[in-house]
């Protein structure tokens, strides 16, 4: 059993009202600008930004979760495969962590919170999982990147060993070619990758551009974020009836993208007229 201190709900979650989400968007921003933002937090400050349920209290209880997790884990077990074995006993023995096809189909798999609760998520909230947990434990540990997958891995050269937590840990050789191509991501770039898979989750659902909209919200108050983001709010506002907002986010876009394409700068001027013209 964990000690929780919040109930997450079978259906999808709802939205925070709009004080707190606020307030999360502050302390996201303000983990995100620290010299060493932190992987958790910020991972949970997104599910708080998804999920209304998640206060305060209910984010500690997910970070005692994890510290729960870490002291089960033997004291120094040795080698990076013993550290990726002893992960992989724990968490994907023991608790049952690990993937399936249709993790892909829930907002919940990118959710830290939930990923905790449920012991299920996509790669990459399972990679966050594992590595919280081994950090926490002393494991030289750091996540990253395969073609198309989000693994972690433990030491370096000739002992570095990869572990799949998606599939409850199994162990890729240092040496493999998918080890190659590895490289290892910083807590920012695992936190953009995680708001790009919520964005993608909702582009593909009409009803959810709430979701996608605070995504991007999260996602702008990086410190580093591709300007096409400023775009995207901006159409989202129009979908969603906020014209006068959004037309004003597409000609401030209007006016960073002209310095360098004029072209784009009044095609996207003219969509800023067209959505001042639906108040009519």
């Amino acid at each position: 059993m964990n000690g929780f201190g919040f109930e997450f709900a079978a259906s999808s979650p709802c939205p925070p009202s709009a004080e707190r989400a606020a307030e999360v968007r502050r302390l996201f921003a303000e983990e995100a600008r620290s010299g060493r933002p932190d992987l958790a937090t910020l991972c949970l400050l997104v599910g708080a930004a998804a999920d209304g349920a998640l206060d305060d209290a209910g984010i500690d209880a997910a970070q005692v979760e994890l510290d729960r997790l870490a002291g089960l884990v033997p004291f120094r077990p040795g080698a990076p495969s013993a550290w990726a074995e002893a992960l992989r006993q724990l968490l994907g023995g023991r608790f049952e962590f690990r993937g399936s096809p249709g993790e892909y189909e829930r907002l919940e798999s990118s959710l830290l919170h939930a990923v905790l609760r449920r012991r299920r998520g996509l790669p990459i909230l399972l990679s966050v999982v594992w590595m919280e947990v081994a950090r926490r434990a002393g494991a030289p540990v750091y996540g990253g990147g395969l073609p198309g997958h989000f693994v972690v891995g433990f030491g370096a050269g000739d002992e570095q060993v990869l572990a799949d937590p998606f599939d409850g840990g199994r162990m890729l050789a240092g040496g493999s070619a998918d080890a190659s191509v590895f490289v290892p991501a910083t807590p920012l770039e695992v936190v953009t990758r995680v708001l790009n898979n919520i964005r993608a989750w909702a582009a593909d659902r009409a009803d959810r551009s709430d979701v996608a909209l605070w995504a991007v919200e999260l996602a702008l108050l990086l410190p580093s974020h591709p300007a096409q983001l400023r775009y995207e709010r901006a159409q989202l506002l129009v979908r969603r009836g906020e014209f006068l907002t959004g037309a004003a986010e597409l000609d401030a876009y209007a006016e960073v993208v002209g310095a360098v394409d004029e072209a784009t700068a009044e095609r996207v001027r003219g969509q800023a007229s067209s959505a001042r013209a639906m108040l009519n």
